[in-house]
């Protein structure tokens, strides 16, 4: 079933369709209870994300922000509209293809981070790995090398419960990136955490941004959206405003 699934990804991504752009939205519509007392949690919404943008997008609760993280990430599909990730048209997939999409094409970061609490930090970063089949001696150099990057070279053999809520999202972090997924999808990254841990997150998320990473931020706070460089803001499940952040001092780095 695997190799199926991947050659359909591999023909479709050959097809060049929408590849101007990394994420293409068209008219995507999300109704919950179809009829007299239907919700449209997301309501005709058209955008598209580039290669390499960091983008957050921003809402309060029933916006629509988190139905369209949901679309974005490859956990639930469309009512209507469209949906290409990467040139390949995702809205109409099955719950298989879609499992296959989200393991190649995006690196999640949730809010409550979802470590496994018996496996040590190393051992979790390793897990998504195993699902791609990867031998031992590779996904264990990605997993160090990704624990590194984050700064928790010193903390592979702890256990969640043996680090601090920042270390842990950390940890989450590396996870997300071992792979080198062309998506970071960020939920409420800094949510459970401090005001020293939220500036130590939206820094690494930002040298992901320099480093070539395309990285989609979920938040309701007006000062963390205010970190990304263009900021999507969504009302009644459509997009109210869509800037660029004039502030925004982070440079990319060099592509060789």
């Amino acid at each position: 079933m695997g190799l199926i699934i991947q050659a359909l990804y591999i023909v479709r991504k050959k097809k060049g369709e929408n590849m101007e752009s990394l994420i293409q939205v068209t008219d995507l519509s999300k109704i919950y209870n179809p009829g007299e007392n239907e919700v449209r949690a997301l309501d005709g919404i058209s955008m598209q994300i580039d290669e390499g943008e960091f983008v957050a997008i921003i809402g309060q609760s029933g916006s629509g922000k988190s139905t369209l993280m949901n679309m974005l990430g490859c956990l639930d599909v469309p009512t209507s509209g469209l949906y290409h990730l990467n040139g390949t048209d995702v809205s109409t997939m099955r719950d298989n293809q879609l499992s296959y999409i989200r393991n190649k094409e995006i690196g999640f970061i949730f809010q409550g981070f979802n470590l496994i609490q018996s496996l040590t930090a190393v051992e979790n970063v390793e897990l998504p790995l195993i699902y791609r089949g990867m031998d031992k001696k590779a996904r264990r150099q990605l997993a160090v090398e990704a624990l590194e990057r984050v700064g928790l070279a010193s903390r592979m053999t702890h256990k969640p419960n043996e680090m601090s809520g920042g270390q842990q999202q950390r940890v989450a972090i590396a996870r997300a990136i071992a792979a080198r997924p062309p998506v970071i999808l960020a939920d409420e990254p800094t949510g459970n955490l401090d005001s020293g841990s939220s500036r130590e997150i939206l820094a690494i998320l930002k040298e992901m941004y320099q480093d070539g990473r395309t990285v989609i931020l979920i938040t309701h706070d007006g000062g963390i959206a205010a970190q990304a460089r263009r900021v999507i803001r969504l009302m009644d499940g459509k997009i109210e405003t869509d800037t660029i952040n004039k502030d925004f001092g982070v440079q990319r780095k060099e592509q060789s």
